[in-house]
């Protein structure tokens, strides 16, 4: 098993390139200095860098200052994200004074595919597992998603719907139904040019949980990035689903706080 040390230096070397590398559709990655903003997300603009900025003080207040001014020219909200072990140490404090929000603390999670003690686990009885490809059915874990975070994540399907059409190989989306009815929703974003596919969403309704429903989402999508080739699986992971994936092997290399400007 992979230590800590070269996990978070393969999610460095790998990952911060393909963020801004692997796009979805009508977006794109523009630099300015150290970082690169993403516009042409479905939702709000997208900001990262490198792990060293090599920038401090007034210089770094300059690169926030012209982020800030861009996204307001445009009337949009921007997330800069930033990593606990990213340099210099005061970003966040930076972000802070020039009126970026923060958002809540996840924790980057990384677990060896083809090594999950979970990659066995099986949907519970009366639970079916299917990938889904049908513009309907985006449209459908739009409205499951709203309901499950009680706000309006209708722009959703447009985003599934784009990410399908553009690479159905890269874009997995899984739904775990009982009947007729859409419990759950997750899928697995595999990263070109890098040995990581990403674990979004799995969001359950309120109902359904506890129930064995997300292992087996997350065991669905282990057994998928094996069958590809995929070496490691990471996810951004909320503190309900934290512990969680570190029982069934996923290891926390350093957390990740996404700070918000909207015009």
């Amino acid at each position: 098993m992979a230590d800590i040390a070269s996990l978070l230096a393969a999610y460095d070397d790998q990952l911060r390139a393909a963020e801004i590398g692997n796009l979805p559709p009508g977006a794109r990655a523009e630099r300015d200095g150290p970082i690169y903003r993403v516009v042409g997300l479905a939702q709000r603009g997208f900001i990262s860098g490198p792990r060293d900025l090599g920038l401090c003080g007034p210089a770094l207040d300059g690169v926030i200052a012209r982020q800030r001014s861009f996204f307001a020219a445009r009337g949009e909200a921007v997330e800069w994200k930033t990593r606990a072990h990213d340099l210099p140490a005061d970003v966040p404090q930076r972000l802070l004074s020039a009126g970026f929000v923060p958002e809540d603390r996840e924790t980057v999670l990384i677990g060896v595919a083809a090594e999950l003690p979970v990659l066995n686990a099986l949907a519970p009885d009366g639970v079916t597992l299917r990938e889904v490809h049908a513009d309907a059915d985006m449209h459908r874990i739009a409205e499951l998603s709203s309901e499950i975070w009680d706000e309006d994540r209708s722009w959703l399907a447009a985003s599934l719907i784009d990410q399908v059409r553009a690479d159905p190989d890269r874009t997995v989306v899984v739904v775990a139904e009982v009947g007729d009815q859409m419990i759950s929703a997750a899928r697995l974003e595999i990263e070109p040019g890098t040995e990581f596919a990403g674990l979004w969403g799995g969001s359950t309704l309120p109902a359904w949980r506890g129930r064995g429903i997300y292992r087996a989402l997350v065991a669905h999508r282990a057994r998928l990035a094996t069958a590809r080739g995929i070496h490691y699986l990471h996810v951004d992971a909320t503190e309900d689903s934290r512990p969680i994936l570190q029982r069934w092997g996923f290891t926390a290399v350093t957390t990740t706080t996404p700070y918000v400007w909207t015009p």
